[in-house]
């Protein structure tokens, strides 16, 4: 007799493809409108993006952005925040916890493209609906912070290099930067492809952005001798319980400042030397771009300072697009545990408090990076097969044994 559910022939990547049902799609787009409700309710304009809001009034106003020593980006931002400027704040508190939301969701859908998984999947649904619960996320939107320019960036830049335009690929990263100076260590990827017209697009958008910012707002010079020094010490009080990254994490349980700082450069430049082996290693060209430009961003992620738990945010969703491709880094069991810390309604003994959640997200940006490397370092010995592309029907080969061409 069958049993009522047989799915000794399913296959993960099978279903994952399969379009969605439109109650789950319904369900996840709720999910998201609650969490944009929920942070639209609890801050006016998003904490972060107040300081880069109040830095464009203070240059329409005639004063000098950098005054302030909260406002933290390039010059090219107070220039990317004056439409902003202009709209009262009743406007901009449910239009900026959306467009942070919308950041991401746009991130997501380059990274679906990227392995030609449909936008209506299964896979797309789930991970878009699942982000409602992801502590980062809601952190993202509550505050409205400017990285989910480059969660769209990245995966976009990705697309872009995949498909042979290399060029718009700079372009779009030196858009990134311009904004907000978090895509730099990606600029690797143009080396490592010998891309020089990418590389020049990298740093010449967001140089010349900056130069005309620098030109039109006064005292522009304090960005060198008030924010970079800001910046370098680890903020303030007020924000350096929150910074995730090793020398911050490490001289809190007692490492002296430069031994901390030496052991974060050095595993630092092992990602990077991880990235520059994966990226040599060849293989789908989807995952060694994805691959190589994740590790890039997790090795900065280790040893800049300030690192939060939203960072993570620009490479989870080009991971979790991997995931229909057998020996991908979500197939690993440590991917899922490495973000264990982030689930909201287990309290961890001993780092209940806010100040302490700083070292769970250490935790998972580590154990992360160490996951990716281990994948790029993985590769060169036995190279996965990828997914296939969804044509609308289920795949009739296997992805465990024959290899498929890809995009």
């Amino acid at each position: 007799m069958q049993s009522e559910l047989d799915i000794s022939d399913c296959h993960v990547s099978d279903w994952l493809c399969c379009r969605a049902s439109w109650p789950a799609r319904l369900a996840a787009g709720l999910l998201l409108l609650v969490a944009v409700v929920e942070a639209a309710r609890m801050h006016p304009t998003g904490m972060d993006n107040y300081f880069v809001v109040k830095a464009a009034r203070r240059l329409l106003d005639g004063s000098a952005p950098y005054a302030d020593k909260r406002f933290l980006y390039l010059p090219s931002s107070v220039i990317a925040a004056l439409p902003e400027a202009f709209l009262s704040d009743r406007l901009l508190r449910p239009l900026v916890p959306a467009a942070t939301a919308g950041g991401v969701l746009a991130g997501w859908w380059f990274s679906l493209r990227i392995f030609q998984v449909p936008l209506g999947s299964r896979l797309a649904v789930l991970v878009a609906g699942g982000l409602a619960y992801f502590a980062p996320f809601r952190s993202l939107v509550l505050l409205g912070n400017w990285t989910a320019f480059s969660a769209a960036a990245l995966p976009l830049a990705l697309l872009l290099a995949l498909r042979s335009r290399w060029v718009w690929a700079g372009v779009v990263v030196g858009v990134a930067i311009a904004t907000k100076p978090m895509l730099v260590p990606v600029a690797l990827i143009f080396v490592f492809a010998r891309r020089r017209a990418a590389l020049v697009a990298a740093a010449a958008v967001p140089a010349g952005l900056s130069l005309l910012a620098g030109l039109a707002m006064p005292a522009p010079g304090y960005f060198f001798t008030k924010t970079l020094p800001f910046l370098l010490r680890g903020q303030d009080v007020y924000a350096r319980p929150f910074d995730a990254s090793l020398p911050s994490v490490l001289t809190r349980i007692g490492l002296p400042e430069r031994v901390a700082l030496g052991v974060a450069a050095v595993l630092a430049a092992a990602g990077v030397l991880a990235a520059w082996l994966r990226w040599r290693a060849g293989g789908p060209e989807p995952l060694r771009l994805v691959e190589t430009g994740t590790m890039l961003m997790l090795a900065a992620f280790l040893v800049s300072r300030p690192s939060f738990d939203h960072y993570v945010l620009v490479v989870l969703p080009l991971l979790l697009a991997s995931l229909p491709v057998v020996a991908s880094v979500p197939r690993s069991p440590w991917f899922w545990i490495a973000f264990l810390p982030q689930i909201p309604v287990i309290q961890w003994p001993g780092f209940v408090a806010v100040e302490r959640r700083a070292f769970k997200d250490a935790a998972m940006l580590g154990l992360l990076a160490a996951v990716v490397a281990w994948r790029c370092l993985a590769v060169r010995r036995a190279e996965p097969s990828p997914a296939p592309p969804y044509d609308g029907q289920p795949p009739a080969t296997d992805l465990r044994e024959e290899p498929a061409g890809t995009g």
